[in-house]
This record gives C-alpha cells, sequence and structure tokens, in this order.
C-alpha cells in the first residue's frame, strides 16, 4: 500500500492552498450512453488519448505539469518512430484550472467530445470528474493520486496502484491506509531515533502533520512538533528548537516556498540533521536554485518515492527518458512517472492491435498488468481487490539524497530497499 503514503505526500502543501477548490458540477447521465467502448478505426487513423493537468490552479502554474511534459515526451518520442501500429498518437490537452468545475469540463471534452481511448498521466487538484470516467469505462492510466479517486473506482489506475475494492467508496468503507516505510528506512538505515514535523497553524497542514506524527511514533521515534503561525511564520523560532532539540530528521506539512525559508532558517541557526525529507513533487532538478540561501540545509536533502531516480543515467530506461527530454529546462520524478504512465498506454494497445485498439481492450490489458514496471522505472505496481484492508505491508522504496555538484544520488536499490511495515488507517 506503498501509494498512499507517496499521494498524502505529494499533495501536503498543494492542499494547503487549495482548500477553496470548486466542487464542479453534475453532467447528465445520457452524456455517457456510449458506454465503455470506442473502436479504433481499423486503418491509420491516429489514436486519440487524453491528458488532464491542473495547469492553472490555486498551487501555481509548474505545480502540477510534470507528469504531462514526461507524457507528451514519450509520445512525441513515439511518434517520431512510426506509433503504435502505424498509427499516431494524438494528444489532447486539458487544462482543468484546478477546479471541480473545469475537471468535468476536461472529461466531458475529452471522453465525449474528443472520444479518446484513453486518459494518461491525469495529474488533477481536484479530480471531481473521476466518477464520470469510470462509467464511461475509460481507461486512466499512471495518473497521480492527488485524491482518493484511484482508491475508489474501477477503470482507474494510479501510477502506484491500489489493493482497495474500488467500488465506488474510498479505500475500504471510507478508510484509506498508509505505511510507515519511510520512517522505518531512516530508523535502520541510519539510526535517526529523533524525528520533527514542521506544520502551519491550519487544518489541512495541521492534519497531515499528526499523519506522520502517528507514523513517527509507531516506528519509535521520540516527536518534536513545530507549528508556525500560517499567514507571519516564525522560522526561525522553529528552527533555534530543531537544533536545541538535536533532532535527526525533519519532515514537514507545509508549502515549497516555506520548505525553502525554514532551509535558510535551519543554516543560519546551525541545525545539523541527518536529513531533511521531502516527496516525489520535489523531486526536481531546481533544487539548487530554490535553496540557494540554504547550502547545508540544502545538502541535507533526501526524497523518498516509488519510482527510479530520475539521475540515474545508468540504468537504460532512465537514460532513454532523459535522452527524449533533453530540451526541457528542468527534470523532475514526476516527469519521469508522466513518461512511464504513457509507456504504460503504449504497451497496452500494442497488445490489442491485432483485434483492435478499444477502451475495452485497453482496460482489459490493465487490469492484468500485475507487476508492470515500465521497463524498471516503477516499482513493481499491483491492481487487487482486496476484500479487507492489510494489516501489514512489505513496501519497496526508492531513495535519493542531493549532493550540490552531482543532483540526486540514489541510495541503494529501490527493488531491495524492503520493509514489512504496518498500514495506519486514515480517512481522506
Amino acid at each position: 500500500m506503498r501509494h498512499r503514503s507517496r499521494a498524502a505526500e505529494a499533495v501536503a502543501a498543494a492542499l494547503l492552498l487549495a482548500l477553496s477548490a470548486a466542487c464542479g458540477s453534475r453532467l447528465p447521465e445520457s452524456d455517457f450512453e456510449h458506454g465503455g467502448r470506442s473502436p479504433a478505426p481499423r486503418d491509420a487513423a491516429p489514436l486519440r488519448v487524453g491528458i488532464i493537468t491542473s495547469a492553472t490552479s490555486p498551487v501555481g502554474g509548474s505545480a502540477f505539469t510534470g507528469p504531462r511534459d514526461g507524457a507528451r515526451a514519450y509520445f512525441d518520442r513515439l511518434n517520431a518512430r512510426g506509433g503504435i501500429d502505424g498509427r499516431r498518437v494524438d494528444v489532447r490537452l486539458c487544462d482543468d484550472g484546478g477546479s471541480g468545475v473545469g475537471n468535468n469540463e476536461c472529461v466531458h471534452r475529452l471522453v465525449e467530445r474528443d472520444e479518446v481511448v484513453a486518459l494518461v498521466a491525469t495529474t488533477a487538484l481536484d479530480y471531481a470528474g473521476a466518477s464520470r470516467v469510470s462509467r464511461a469505462r475509460v481507461p486512466d492510466i499512471g495518473g497521480q493520486p492527488i485524491g482518493s479517486a484511484y482508491d475508489t473506482y474501477p477503470h482507474l489506475y494510479g501510477i502506484y496502484g491500489s489493493l482497495a475494492p474500488r467500488d465506488g467508496t474510498p479505500g475500504w468503507d471510507g478508510t484509506l491506509y498508509g505505511g510507515t516505510e519511510v520512517y522505518r528506512y531512516f530508523k535502520r538505515e541510519h539510526g535517526a531515533r529523533t524525528a520533527a514535523v514542521v506544520s502551519y497553524n491550519q487544518p489541512a497542514s495541521a492534519a497531515y502533520a499528526r499523519l506522520v506524527e502517528r507514523g513517527l511514533r509507531t516506528e519509535g521515534y521520540k516527536v518534536v512538533t513545530e507549528q508556525v503561525d500560517f499567514a507571519l511564520p516564525n522560522f526561525r523560532a522553529a528552527a533555534a528548537d530543531l537544533k536545541e532539540q538535536g533532532v535527526d530528521l525533519v519532515f514537514d506539512a507545509i508549502d515549497a516556498h516555506g520548505n525553502a525559508r525554514l532551509c535558510t532558517a535551519m543554516d543560519e541557526a546551525g541545525a545539523d540533521v541527518t536529513a531533511k525529507v521531502t516527496n516525489v513533487q520535489n523531486w526536481t532538478s531546481t533544487v539548487e536554485d530554490d535553496y540557494q540561501d540554504a547550502p547545508h540545509c540544502r545538502n541535507a536533502l533526501w526524497a523518498t518515492g516509488a519510482s527510479r531516480n530520475f539521475e540515474d543515467t545508468g540504468h537504460p530506461a532512465v537514460r532513454e527518458f532523459r535522452a527524449a527530454t533533453k530540451g526541457l529546462k528542468t527534470h523532475s520524478q514526476w516527469q519521469l512517472e508522466g513518461w512511464a504512465a504513457a509507456r504504460w498506454f503504449t504497451d497496452a494497445a500494442r497488445s490489442c492491435a491485432r483485434a483492435g485498439i478499444t477502451r475495452a481492450c485497453v482496460d482489459g490489458f490493465m487490469n492484468r498488468s500485475q507487476g508492470y514496471t515500465a521497463g524498471g522505472l516503477l516499482l513493481p505496481v499491483r491492481f487487487e481487490r482486496s476484500p479487507e484492508p492489510p494489516k501489514t505491508s512489505r513496501t519497496c522504496l526508492s531513495v535519493a539524497r542531493w549532493q550540490d555538484g552531482k543532483g540526486w544520488v540514489g541510495q541503494g536499490d529501490m527493488n531491495r530497499t524492503c520493509f514489512t511495515v504496518p498500514q495506519l488507517a486514515y480517512r481522506p
């Protein structure tokens, strides 16, 4: 169940700025009476796929575009090499603006008007149209599980997999589960014993902080809590206390700008920690600029996730990704995961080429794609419908550390950095 903790981490900062996102309007059921099949013509007509992204949103213009950019790069490369069975992939983009209303409009445009065969690399702040995608039986492949949709609906396949029943209710009767593997890693591998959690005095931030604190305590950590004012945060006071308490690890439930300011304050206070732990959303090549005023803290940044480090060019699948995206100004882990999502769709479509590339055939491949890795870019993905939530789970981690001059340096083999950890219940 690693995907739940990954999802919760990745959007903690986003939630702080997007609490007022619109709920979205409902579309009539008649809009989806076409059913689950959209047969592809048996000629060279392009295959239409859709990518929904909150490219403009309350969180900022670049917060959610990584998966989209990675997927587009994959499809551009694929089309340059002849497409799928001689058919190019026609990528239809839709920016939902980070709102439920906009998301429903994107779903209507792509699913009904454009009749895409699949959605790929969905990254939506408010996936209000998820139930309509599911009802239309459109496979949604490799989306980022920002909310609970990928643990709620059939035909939706998040990038990290799911064990939930996906029967229309989130998780198991409205309860989701997340593991403690990140905390176990730093305890076992680096001897960490004292961890701090920094949050704002704001509901979404405080709620996520409590979840992190609970996981840390489950793993036996002494936990130091630091809450700062959302409007006028005193990071200097928090940093001074981190030093005083002898903290080994720092986790946070604050936004990216706040993290940079916290790091600067830690450097000024001389707070020396084993790791300032960040998440997959912040696993980017822009660290040196983002943390330019905090060189010491910057070199204590660690990231954890469920996909292979985008800097691991010793791996052929990563080299392929980097070669195809060399024109991008920056690189990120979310770009790599978007690339993996596009590859996943391509593998599904190729398996259907002889019989006809339809929504139903692609969906059938997705249902059968147990252990999918996108050529080694992902930890093996599982889609199961377990009637009962797991009490424990063996979970593996991809771990990297930032080092000036080297970038993100991988820490061990992600397929062997594994722990059997408890699964903690929480409500979305």
